[in-house]
């Protein structure tokens, strides 16, 4: 049996979410921050089980009282006692690939974004959760070259998206370039082909284009893609232009990818500094039988909800106010990873 890394939309048997320290960087947004993992820990315990990290001991006595309260869900959560440097798990957790009828948790070298954060804890947490049996049966492999999970996308059919600014010629695996790259995505997650992005970004960004704030696929012959129609707006010349790059793509049989782009909603700043921050609809997180999907408090939310809930009609559609969450500059789809079914449960 060939190594696969499934797509989000197979079957799945948790989701690791971590919830937020105090005196990290979350400031007067922490209640609003545990807020949104909370509802997203309730809005997945009815499809599959969530595993919580819980950083400290200030982290665990809030999630016994969230329980208490109903804050978090009674059933279906598994708190794990695993120290944690930030909430993103998207770039710290495993990414499980499937093998010789088992799953392989690949453990790739977490750097804090290119040494842009504190990543010490976060760089063990998949070794640490292995370790306490906190994701189920499987192999752990270390690898040593820098990936994280936002920065790549998988149509469970051999194809593999992401952009060249993460994983070349960047802040990270200095002197990397790109066969080495699709090499090592080849051998470490059996992909056969890797799509590159020049194009593509969210003003706020600091992940250096990762794809999961751009573009995601929803089957082996669709992505959705954040656009921007307003001329007027700062996003639009390179959205239009990563636009042009995905009609460009092709799938083995030479056909185009079927495209869809999703609105942008109006600007969202920080409340601190007036910056803008990177909200956009593409970081919605693919679950059994939901799909959890950013919101903003904009009609542009309920257009999204339609295009998104199309892709997956057999899904319920859980908007969830992510305001609280872009104020770190992540989102929902940041901040959980999927942990796939073994493939006899599956």
């Amino acid at each position: 049996m060939s190594r696969t890394l499934p797509p989000e939309w197979a079957r799945q048997a948790a989701t690791l979410l971590v919830w937020p320290r105090d005196h990290a960087d979350w400031g007067t947004g922490l209640a609003a921050a545990r807020q949104v993992i909370a509802r997203m820990a309730r809005s997945l315990a009815p499809f599959q089980r969530v595993i919580l990290a819980s950083p400290d001991a200030e982290c665990r006595a809030s999630i016994d009282q969230a329980v208490n309260t109903g804050d978090l869900p009674h059933h279906a959560l598994q708190v794990v006692d695993v120290p944690a440097d930030d909430i993103w798990a998207r770039d710290t957790g495993p990414m499980t690939v499937l093998e010789d009828n088992a799953r392989c948790f690949v453990d790739f070298r977490f750097d804090g974004w290119g040494g842009q954060f504190a990543a010490s804890a976060d760089d063990a947490l998949t070794r640490t959760l292995f370790d306490l049996d906190a994701l189920g049966a499987g192999t752990l492999e270390r690898r040593q070259t820098t990936l994280e999970g936002g920065s790549i996308e998988v149509n469970g059919a051999g194809a593999l998206l992401t952009t060249e600014r993460c994983l070349i010629g960047g802040r990270r695996n200095e002197g990397i370039d790109h066969d080495s790259a699709a090499q090592t995505l080849r051998d470490a997650l059996g992909v056969q082909h890797v799509h590159w992005l020049t194009r593509g970004d969210l003003v706020g960004d600091d992940t250096d284009g990762h794809i999961d704030t751009l573009a995601r696929f929803v089957d082996a012959q669709t992505i959705v893609y954040q656009a921007c129609n307003n001329p007027d707006d700062a996003h639009h010349d390179e959205l239009a232009a990563m636009a042009a790059e995905l009609a460009a793509l092709r799938q083995p049989s030479g056909e185009p990818y079927r495209l869809i782009p999703l609105p942008l909603p109006q600007p969202q700043y920080d409340v601190d500094d007036g910056h803008r921050l990177p909200a956009g609809y593409a970081n919605f997180l693919i679950a059994n039988g939901c799909i959890l999907m950013p919101a903003f408090n904009d009609p542009a939310d309920a257009v999204a909800a339609r295009l998104i809930g199309d892709c997956f009609p057999d899904r319920q559609i859980i908007p969830i106010d992510s305001r609280a969450l872009i104020r770190q500059h992540g989102g929902l789809h940041c901040a959980a990873m999927q942990i796939p079914a073994e493939p006899a449960d599956d």
